[in-house]
């Protein structure tokens, strides 16, 4: 709590020193199963940085609008959209109608990276009964399929799928452009899944391209994310650099 706490306030001190006229700061998933939540937003508010939690179906919510309202996909009839965090993910379809977006589909998972990471996935070379049990636990939250063709366009936003790129692209240095709007195949994320179990912490990250830190969580993440896509019938997705924040300025802007 300490920690975060000290990250909340610098965030608040880069905004105030950008110039913006306000502020506001929101927490997620960890926020939603801590039992302290209470404690922390008080705090906050005492160092003058309030938060707000939001809800799963927010979350979900906003991250589809940082999809739809993105010129990049404007041109898509059907918008789905794949939110993989470290303790929830969130999954939303939209559909574009003469009046804008109808959801039709959004929900947030109790699933996440860094809760599968503690749990069945807790070793950094994870054996192939802990694979499987994962691919169990998974499924069995997520408990929904698609029929083939009703998902559109897939999206997903997230660490996941912007590290799966850097790497596969060998990128020294982010260059957001160059991921935004990356394709990746479903048989790509199911073989990455594969090959990232087969290293240990240390090797994956060694990798070229991966975001420091992430070594940890990337095979969950991205067994997660090849879950979703299979559970949604869909054989490739997009990568976006979005996420629920740029939902969040949209949805301020309107």
């Amino acid at each position: 709590m300490s920690a975060t706490l000290v990250a909340l306030k610098s965030a608040f001190e880069a905004a105030r020193q950008s110039g913006t006229t306000g502020v506001t700061a929101a927490a997620t998933m960890a926020a939603r199963i801590a039992t302290n939540t209470k404690e922390f937003q008080e705090r906050a508010a005492a160092q003058g940085t309030p938060i707000i939690v939001l809800s799963g179906q927010e979350e979900a919510e906003l991250g589809a609008l940082s999809v739809s309202s993105d010129p990049l996909f404007s041109s898509a009839g059907t918008l789905s959209i794949v939110d993989v965090g470290g303790h929830s993910t969130e999954v939303a379809t939209h559909v574009k109608e003469t009046r804008g977006w109808t959801p039709v589909f959004q929900q947030s998972f109790p699933i996440g990276a860094l809760g599968l990471r503690e749990g069945s996935l807790k070793d950094d070379r994870p054996s192939r009964e802990a694979r499987l049990q994962a691919v169990v636990e998974i499924d069995d939250k997520l408990g929904f399929r698609y029929r083939p063709g009703e998902c559109g366009t897939v999206v997903t936003l997230g660490a996941t799928g912007t590290n799966l790129v850097t790497i596969r692209e060998k990128m020294t240095r982010w260059d957001a452009l160059s991921v935004h709007g990356s394709l990746l195949q479903y048989e790509e994320i199911a073989r990455a899944f594969g090959w990232l179990c087969e290293l240990d912490d240390a090797g994956r990250a060694s990798l070229v391209g991966i975001e420091p830190g992430r070594e940890h969580t990337l095979h969950a993440g991205t067994l997660i994310l090849e879950r979703a896509l299979f559970a949604l019938g869909a054989e490739v997705c997009y990568v976006s650099v979005r996420g629920w924040r740029h939902g969040f300025l949209e949805r301020s802007a309107q």
